[in-house]
């Protein structure tokens, strides 16, 4: 059973990519991209339970600022009085709680040396990206309908992208999504401008946005 290693993305980071790995034993990754998986997890529940805390200190008294309420535009409280907060019925950072965990899991699993079936990688995919479409909402939402920032959102929305851009692009190298092979040789050597791209876009907005509450 062969290893490949593959430059870019994830420094470091080695991954199996013949045919009868993806049939067979399945696709690992290296120890860079596991731990990279770990800590942005990490991160995306960090911020679902501070807010979460948050969220129920509000409920309780309705009086209450959470410490990361720092002025009128950065404001946690105004985005968990929001009727955004809670989209699904509950406190959207539940939800965070439950699926970051599972990529904390996941980044455990390759750095123990797991190898996982296509359609792990494939459906961890598709819930990155329906989580980086969740947070493009709330990201919407927040600068132009709420006009607040929470700084504990805005951790989980980097996490999200930060993970969803490196999973694609492993997936991409790894077969599992169909490419031009120019498109895997820059994955293989560039992936992390995918992530710096879109996030630096993401902190263009907000600096635009309030640019003369920056500027003042």
């Amino acid at each position: 059973m062969a290893t490949t290693d593959v430059r870019g993305g994830v420094p470091g980071q080695r991954q199996d990519e013949s045919a009868g790995e993806t049939a067979g034993a399945g696709i690992g990754a290296g120890r860079a991209f596991a731990w990279m998986l770990m800590i942005t997890g990490a991160a995306g529940v960090l911020s679902g339970w501070v807010i979460t805390i948050d969220k129920f200190k509000l409920l309780e008294d309705p009086g209450f600022q959470p410490g990361c309420s720092l002025n009128p535009v950065v404001s946690c409280g105004n985005i968990m009085k929001s009727e955004q907060a809670g989209v699904f019925g509950f406190p959207n950072p539940m939800l965070g709680l439950v699926t970051y965990a599972v990529v904390v899991a996941v980044g455990a699993g390759l750095l123990a040396g797991a190898h996982y079936k296509g359609w792990l990688w494939l459906g961890l995919n598709a819930g990155m990206l329906f989580g980086v479409g969740f947070c493009t909402w709330l990201m919407y939402q927040s600068l132009y309908e709420i006009n607040s920032l929470c700084l504990w959102c805005c951790l989980a929305w980097v996490a999200t992208i930060v993970m969803f851009w490196y999973v694609t692009s492993h997936n991409v190298r790894a077969g599992l999504l169909p490419a031009p092979a120019g498109v895997r040789t820059f994955l293989g050597e560039f992936a992390f401008a995918l992530p710096v791209l879109h996030i630096g876009i993401i902190g263009m907005l907000i600096l635009t946005r309030w640019w003369d509450f920056w500027t003042s």
